[in-house]
């Protein structure tokens, strides 16, 4: 399969000069719309066109469909009409309805539009024909807005500028008015602009999405597509101040207070001060700086119960991380998770009583973003995290102390993107450092690096007008710090340079550094009727390393994939739409072991009554695992398969729903199996309920216990024991949101969570590059059950396991006002239950009910922000 893949690669690189000297087809002539500079006073924001100005605009009438017949006249008429002055620009839109009752417009939390009538407007504004900005409202008056970082119709719903929309109904339909302050849009200076324009409407009760300009199913593209918006004129970038001050109060209150721990209260309170500052560099750059910041209202994480020796990765809920991240990604790996500037701190802090930071406080973060009038891209970022200490407290000699369990840390992230070409290609470069102020030969030095490097440069070729892209990486990673800190990375779980049958990786104690690179390269074909491929190969070194400012599960990894892929974008039969698709993919180690191979196929399909499926099914045959051991010899894999079954109802439908099945077994017969969907429904046009469940039944045949010395000389002279776990997962996530109306919402979260495990069939590995185990319970090993607990004893050494029945409540209720434009005022109580049962057995509905009887803390706070900008 390497081979063909390969092969694949090498024949699509010897095609990319014969697509590249294609001379594309003369373009077309673009659609063109005029705004028309005010004359007097602006309009009013009332919904209504009955303003003399409107009538001054040409109206946009001229829509086509894309669905549910592409190319065909709009059943409904819609006309778009744009005004401006030296602050805005205004647009005015009538939708008319045949029937205004059957405007579906449910009020809903911004972005939140589906189930909406809605008008949209994307504008791009650097007339790049790759990056645009879209701004939309509901007939219930939601806004939705977006930037489009690349030349595709997705959209980053972390843009969140600062602009007003109103609606109005009548009995020919809905008007909505939109004022889009050029403060929150980033253009090139010049004294007549130029913009690229697209306008969508979409009608959910109709199933009909109508564009100015229609982009067809078959290709790949969104702003490279667009027409032209002209006419403004004597505007200019300006210098963009924008303050955000806060403040906010806390109070915690606390169940199962130890009376004797000395650090925590039943009741606690605090209050915070802070801000943040958007500041114009120029007409293209904008900073964005934040002192102090507050994260109260953000949704905490998911439960989980981790079984692997991996970390798991979360997304990234704070906003001042979370706006503009677009353009602090690439370069072909992880190098920038942003979840590492103030997480938890990792030092070790012992005594009878410990009070340890949750977090490491962000003292002060910035990032500067934007894209100059050469296309080049830029984003920026800096950070500085304080030094965290734990109190301790030890009872026996009644005394206090502090530890530090995290030291001062600076992080840098610079990103870098230059487009070229009329495809919009593009080459970019990626950086990012950290640094910590550890002291030599304190606990610290010996657990953290001091400093790490990382960074990397990408290209994407965009060939044939698009229709091909050619792309690759190179990368690196250096990162310097005490041999113990270094020696950690070694053994950890991403590398295991422990491993004792591993020729091309040596474990090296007296390291003070560490350094690897990364590499990749791919090939698509993303534009067609029919026909689409890619193929694609990587490698990871044994040395690569990102999880100081990035996110990286394992190194030591070469891998290759192809797809190739048939769909049908027009309806037929029973279909609007379907894809096929076959995909092929493999991953060795750098020591040419087999980690991986598998063969996937897929099959999704969107019915006539617009539900949709989507059928997998996936072979993985036997290989050899460089993990399994946690830093042993290799141990081998059963071959196995699964396949997965997903139905949704229709997505703009007043009540949609949900399902999917994963069943899979291994060459022996161990299945796997979960249940999961989801339904949303809204009882009235300010509800919504959502109540989505997921269940898990696992045995896996083999999970790492531990490993212990004196074993045979087949296994290196060690014992790596395994055993199977019957595992079992309950969990459902809960919203009720309530919308007075689009700017003021309350919102309920609750996630109830319940996981059992049962240890069983322990054993020690019988040789390396086997699947075998050596059971224990003969007579020269015991095993002894004594209620939840299991203890092995062989020899002189004894272990014990201990089953797990694990409960938590995790809820939130946030009363969210935007009281004026960019200040909002939040009202938030946070719960956190959890604890453990002493019955153990598979969970089931009733699991979650038992979740409201583990003890838990309360949280209380109040936040005001107040937006201010600065002229």
């Amino acid at each position: 399969m390497r081979r063909a893949v390969f092969l694949q690669t090498l024949c699509a690189l010897a095609a990319a000069p014969a697509l590249a000297a294609q001379q594309p087809a003369a373009e077309p002539a673009r659609r063109q719309a005029t705004a028309v500079r005010i004359e007097g006073r602006a309009p009013t924001l009332d919904g209504r066109l009955d303003e003399p100005v409107w009538s001054t605009a040409p109206a946009v009438t001229d829509f086509t469909q894309k669905r549910p017949a592409e190319g065909a006249t709009p059943t409904e008429r819609t006309a778009v009409r744009f005004v401006y002055d030296g602050e805005a620009l205004y647009v005015g839109a009538r939708m008319h309805a045949a029937d205004p009752r059957a405007v579906q417009a449910p009020v809903s939390r911004r972005d939140n539009v589906m189930v909406a009538e809605y008008i949209r407007v994307s504008l791009d504004t650097y007339h790049d024909r790759r990056t645009a900005y879209s701004f939309g409202v509901t007939a219930a008056g939601t806004r939705v807005d977006g930037y489009h970082p690349r030349d595709s119709e997705s959209m980053d719903f972390s843009f969140n500028p600062v602009w007003e929309a109103e609606v109005a109904r009548d009995s020919a339909g809905w008007t909505a008015e939109l004022r889009i302050p050029f403060t929150q849009l980033r253009f090139n200076p010049g004294s007549a602009q130029t913009w690229g324009l697209n306008l969508n409407r979409w009608i959910p009760s109709r199933e009909e999405d109508l564009y100015w300009v229609m982009v067809p199913a078959d290709t790949s593209a969104w702003s490279s597509r667009f027409g032209e918006l002209a006419g403004i004129s004597g505007i200019r970038p300006t210098r963009r101040v924008e303050l955000m001050p806060y403040v906010a109060t806390g109070a915690d209150f606390r169940a199962d207070v130890d009376p004797d721990d000395p650090f925590t209260d039943a009741r606690e309170a605090s209050v915070r001060v802070g801000g943040d500052l958007k500041l114009g560099l120029g007409p293209n750059l904008t900073l964005d700086a934040t002192v102090n910041p507050d994260f109260g209202q953000v949704e905490a994480d998911p439960a989980e119960v981790n079984l692997s020796a991996f970390e798991t990765f979360f997304p990234e809920r704070r906003p001042f991380f979370t706006e503009g991240s677009q353009l602090l990604s690439g370069g072909g790996s992880a190098y920038f998770y942003s979840r590492r500037i103030g997480a938890a701190p990792r030092g070790a802090a012992e005594g009878d009583y410990v009070d340890r930071p949750e977090d490491s406080t962000i003292l002060g973060a910035a990032k500067v973003t934007g894209r100059l009038p050469s296309g080049l891209a830029v984003g920026v970022l800096a950070a500085v995290t304080d030094r965290e200490r734990a109190r301790v407290y030890d009872a026996g000699t009644d005394r206090f102390g502090r530890v530090e369990v995290e030291p001062r840390a600076a992080y840098g992230v610079v990103r870098l993107q230059q487009q070229f070409g009329a495809a919009g290609s593009t080459a970019g470069v990626m950086l990012t450092g950290v640094g910590r102020g550890v002291d030599e030969g304190t606990p610290l030095a010996a657990r953290l690096p001091e400093s790490a490097v990382t960074g990397g440069a990408d290209f994407t070729l965009r060939l044939a007008g698009g229709a091909y892209e050619l792309g690759g990486s190179l990368g690196f990673s250096h990162v310097a710090g005490d041999s113990l800190a270094i020696l950690r990375l070694q053994r950890s779980s991403a590398r295991y340079f422990q491993r004792p049958d591993a020729d091309h990786v040596e474990l090296d104690p007296s390291r003070t550094t560490l350094s690897g690179y990364v590499a990749s390269l791919g090939v698509a074909k993303l534009s067609g009727k029919h026909w689409l491929w890619e193929a694609g190969v990587a490698s990871e070194s044994p040395g690569f390393d990102l999880n100081d400012a990035g996110q990286l599960s394992t190194a030591d990894d070469l891998s290759a994939y192809a797809q190739l892929r048939y769909r049908e974008t027009q309806p037929k039969g029973p279909f609007r739409r379907y894809d096929v698709y076959v995909t092929p993919e493999g991953g060795w180690n750098h020591g040419g072991v087999r980690t991986s191979n598998t063969l996937w196929l897929d099959w999704e399909a969107t019915w006539k009554n617009y539900w949709r499926h989507w059928l997998t099914f996936f072979y993985t045959p036997r290989a050899y695992s460089d993990e399994l051991t946690r830093g042993g010899p290799l141990a081998a894999t059963l071959a196995s398969w699964a396949g997965i079954l997903e139905v949704s109802t229709r997505a703009s439908s007043p009540l949609v729903g949900r399902g999917r099945v994963y069943y899979g077994e291994n060459e022996v017969g161990t299945p796997i199996y979960r249940l999961s969907g989801g339904i949303s429904v809204r009882p009235g046009p300010r509800w919504q309920l959502s109540i989505d469940p997921n269940y898990l039944r696992q045995t896996p045949l083999r999970q790492y216990i531990t490993t212990f010395d004196g074993g045979p000389a087949e296994t290196f002279g060690r014992r790596y024991v395994f055993s199977a776990v019957d595992r079992s997962e309950f969990f459902a996530q809960i919203r009720l949101n309530y919308l007075f109306t689009p700017d003021l919402s309350l919102e309920l979260y609750a996630e109830p969570f319940a996981s059992s495990g049962r240890f069983r069939d322990f054993g020690e590995m019988a040789a390396p590059r086997t699947r075998d185990l050596a059971y224990y319970g003969s007579d020269t090993t015991k095993v002894r059950r004594v209620g939840n607990a299991t203890t092995v004893f062989s020899g002189s050494d004894s272990f014990t396991v201990h089953d797990f029945s694990v409960r938590s409540f995790r809820s939130n209720a946030v009363l969210r006002w935007e009281w004026r434009p960019g200040s909002t005022l939040y009202v938030v109580w946070q719960q956190d239950r959890a604890g453990e049962r002493e019955r153990i057995g598979v969970v089931g509905p009733g699991a979650l009910v038992e979740t409201l009887d583990a003890p838990g803390d309360n949280y209380l706070a109040v936040k005001l922000s107040y937006w201010l900008p600065v002229r």
